[in-house]
């Protein structure tokens, strides 16, 4: 296997080599040479497109983790509703968005988590929704921070990644008569500038890490690999 790309780069790159000098009806031998060692093993290129990604995934990995252990715990958390141990020397923080299902699958899993380990580490939330993919999000985002302001986002979140296929206006309303939250101060709340200025706030600081997806998790100042794993955090935390 490694013969075969190892044969396939070198043809290329004698090929590109050779463009510019080479008689033309040469040119064109060594490129069907090279086309057909492609048609022949085109796990070459498949293996090739692999390794780029990957690389390209640890680098953006590096530069999330160097952009978020250079910020401090309180700028990381700022105003965003935590839960667990307060004031815990373990922070895990998650970036996420309300109609994203792999967000819903994670926020099951940290429940899970945290119900067991509640006293090791504080959990804070920050809206990440993805409103060109996502048009329920930053109105599910803005409903989840009204609740917060009436001391109710963990029971509300819980209640729109529960039913992440309704999301909408009515579901939101729903959410906030079950939770028996102050329906004219959520109204105004959640389609409030204050709102957005919350949300928009935890957008800046993921573009200042370099988060373009959801959910991503950084523990200690530690990205953690996905999809969401008690056992790397807890043995982070032993660490």
């Amino acid at each position: 296997m490694q013969s075969f790309r190892f044969v396939a780069m070198g043809l290329l790159s004698l090929w590109l080599w050779l463009y510019w000098g080479t008689p033309a009806v040469a040119v064109d031998n060594l490129e069907q040479q090279v086309l057909q060692i492609i048609r022949n093993h085109p796990e070459v290129i498949i293996e090739s497109v692999q390794a780029y990604q990957q690389n390209q995934k640890q680098a953006q990995q590096q530069a999330q983790q160097a952009a978020i252990q250079k910020l401090k715990p309180n700028t990381l958390v700022g105003t965003s509703p935590t839960i667990g141990a307060q004031n815990s020397p373990n922070l895990l923080v998650e970036f996420s968005d309300f109609q994203c299902p792999f967000c819903a699958q994670a926020a099951s899993d940290v429940q899970a988590f945290l119900q067991q380990n509640s006293d090791q580490f504080t959990f804070t939330y920050k809206h990440l929704p993805l409103q060109a993919i996502h048009k329920q999000a930053l109105p599910a985002a803005q409903a989840a921070w009204a609740a917060q302001q009436q001391g109710q986002f963990w029971p509300y979140h819980d209640a729109l990644f529960a039913r992440q296929d309704e999301l909408g206006e009515t579901l939101y309303t729903e959410i906030a008569q079950q939770l028996q939250l102050d329906l004219a101060q959520f109204d105004r709340d959640r389609n409030s500038d204050a709102a957005l200025k919350a949300i928009n706030s935890d957008l800046d600081l993921a573009q200042s890490i370099g988060i373009t997806g959801t959910p991503f998790f950084a523990l200690n100042g530690q990205v953690l690999p996905l999809p969401f794993n008690s056992s790397t955090v807890t043995a982070l935390l032993k660490n």
